[in-house]
C-alpha cells in the first residue's frame, strides 16, 4: 500500500530539505515524548504502591477510631458523648504540598500539625480521649490519601494524553513525512532522467547537424 503524503507538496529541493527538518524535529519531539510517557508511568505505579500502602494505614486507623468511638459511648453514654463532640468545635487547617512530576502538577494534602485541643471537661473519661486521638490519626491518614487520589488521576490523564501524542508522531505524522520525503525524491530522480535523456538527445541531433 502506497504511503501518503501531505497535502499541496511541490517536489522541490527546497521543499524536500524543508520536510527533513520536520521530519528530525518529529522524530526529536517523538523521543522526549517517549521518555516522558515511560517516566510518568514509572512514577504512577510507584504513587499506585505508595497508596496501597496509605490506604491500609487509613483503613487501620478508622478501624481504631471507630473502636474507641465505641467503647466511650458504651462508658459514657452516646447522647453525652455527642453533646461533648459538638461542644469541642476543634477546626483543622489542610496543608498543601504543591510539586511538578514531569511538569504535571501534584498536590499532596495534609493536616495541620499541632496538639489536640483540651475541652476541660470533668466528667469525661480516657476512652472518650482516646476516641478523639484515633480520629485525629484516621483523619490525617485520611486527608493524605485523598491527595494521592487526586494525584493519580492526574497521572493517569496525562499519561493518556502523552500516549495519544506519541501515537500520532509514530503511527501518522512521521509515516506521512517519510511517504512526503520518498514522493520528492522519485520526483526529482525522474526530473533528472528526463532531463538526462533530453540533453543527451539534443546532442545527438547536433552532432548530427554538424556532420
Amino acid at each position: 500500500m502506497a504511503q501518503e503524503i501531505m497535502e499541496g507538496v511541490k517536489p522541490t529541493r527546497m521543499e524536500l530539505l524543508e520536510i527533513r527538518k520536520r521530519k528530525a524535529l518529529a522524530s526529536k519531539g517523538h523521543e522526549l515524548l517517549s521518555q516522558k510517557r515511560d517516566a510518568l508511568i514509572s512514577d504512577f505505579f510507584d504513587i499506585i504502591r505508595d497508596r496501597r500502602e496509605k490506604r491500609q494505614q487509613m483503613e487501620d486507623k478508622l478501624r481504631q477510631a471507630f473502636t474507641a468511638l465505641i467503647h466511650a459511648e458504651m462508658l459514657m453514654g452516646e447522647d453525652r458523648v455527642r453533646e461533648l463532640a459538638e461542644a469541642m468545635r476543634n477546626d483543622r487547617s489542610v496543608e498543601l504540598d504543591r510539586k511538578h512530576v514531569m511538569g504535571v502538577p501534584i498536590v499532596a494534602f495534609g493536616l495541620e500539625d499541632r496538639d489536640v485541643e483540651q475541652y476541660g471537661v470533668l466528667d469525661t473519661t480516657a476512652s472518650l480521649s482516646e476516641a478523639i486521638a484515633k480520629s485525629h490519626e484516621a483523619l490525617r491518614e485520611t486527608i493524605e490519601v485523598a491527595g494521592i487520589e487526586g494525584s493519580i488521576q492526574k497521572l493517569g490523564k496525562e499519561i493518556e494524553k502523552t500516549k495519544r501524542r506519541v501515537n500520532a508522531l509514530e503511527h501518522i505524522f512521521i509515516p506521512k513525512l517519510e511517504g512526503t520525503i520518498e514522493y520528492i525524491e522519485r520526483q526529482l530522480e525522474e526530473r533528472e532522467r528526463e532531463d538526462f535523456v533530453r540533453r543527451k538527445r539534443m546532442k545527438s541531433l547536433m552532432e548530427a547537424e554538424d556532420g
